[in-house]
C-alpha cells in the first residue's frame, strides 16, 4: 500500500506555507525523527470524538507515524500558532471506533484512503475495518 504520488510534493507545500505563517485548513504536525532527532513535519487532519482529538496515519508504516510512536510528542502548527502535544498511539482494538468517525468528520481525507487501497469504500464501516492498517493517535495538550 503506497501513498499517491502527489502526496509528498503537496505535503511539502503545505508545511512550507505553515513555516511562512500562512494559516492553512490542515495543521502541520512536527515530530522529532526517531533516528536523527531532526524535526519532521507533515500535514494532518485532527478531529474530535467524544471530547478527545485524534489524528490518523493512513499508512501505519509511514515515517511520521513511526516517528510519532517513538517520540510520543510533537508540535501542531496552524499558521503562526504552535502547540506542544502528546501523541498517544491507540491499540488496534480501540482504533475502529475512532476510524468509524473519520469519513464523517474529515470527508476531505477520504479520497487518499480510497486511492491507496486502505479502505474499500467511503463508509464508516470500511474505515473501522481498516483498524489494523491505520495508526491512530490521541492528541493531548502538553502546555
Amino acid at each position: 500500500m503506497l501513498p499517491p504520488w502527489y502526496l509528498g510534493p503537496v505535503n511539502r507545500v503545505i508545511v512550507g506555507l505553515h513555516r511562512l505563517g500562512v494559516p492553512m485548513p490542515m495543521p502541520a504536525l512536527t515530530v522529532p525523527g526517531r533516528k536523527t532527532g531532526v524535526p519532521r513535519s507533515t500535514p494532518v487532519s485532527p478531529y474530535e470524538v467524544d471530547g478527545h482529538t485524534y489524528v490518523v496515519a493512513g499508512y501505519a508504516e509511514s515515517d511520521w507515524a513511526k516517528n510519532a510512536r517513538a517520540a510520543g510528542r510533537g508540535e501542531l502548527t496552524r499558521g503562526r500558532h504552535r502547540e506542544r502535544v502528546g501523541l498517544v498511539p491507540l491499540p488496534v482494538p480501540e482504533r475502529a471506533r475512532i476510524l468509524r468517525e473519520f469519513p464523517i468528520r474529515v470527508p476531505h481525507g477520504v479520497t487518499m484512503f480510497l486511492k491507496a487501497g486502505t479502505v474499500a469504500n467511503s463508509s464508516p464501516e470500511a474505515f473501522a475495518a481498516a483498524a489494523d492498517r491505520c495508526e491512530v493517535f490521541r492528541i493531548e495538550p502538553l502546555d
